[in-house]
């Protein structure tokens, strides 16, 4: 089993309200990709409650098979809506996948 995990931190020039939609959407998004992308075993997203400032602001974590499972995630066409839409905002990510 591979463990695919992202976090997601959007820039500090979103204001409160801005930074609210934009989360809520992104998770939205992210959580309706195991109705399409069957290789997703397990799926979790979380919005951020902690206030430290080294903290990110939501996280992703994906159980799949293996890495084959993980590249067909990368490239499905949903992924990609998710991918074009954070391509299309102001953030930082912070990747890991690893065996358990």
């Amino acid at each position: 089993m591979l463990k695919h995990i992202v976090f997601i931190q959007l820039s500090e020039s979103y204001n409160s309200s801005e930074k609210t939609a934009i989360l809520k959407k992104l998770k939205e998004m992210l959580d309706m990709l195991p109705n399409s992308i069957t290789h997703i075993n397990k799926m979790e997203t979380g919005i951020n409650i902690s206030d430290r400032a080294a903290a990110f602001d939501l996280s992703l974590s994906v159980e799949l098979n293996d890495e084959d499972a993980l590249n067909s995630y990368r490239v499905h066409p949903e992924h990609k809506k998710v991918l074009d839409y954070m391509g299309s905002l102001s953030l930082k990510t912070a990747v890991v996948d690893y065996f358990i």
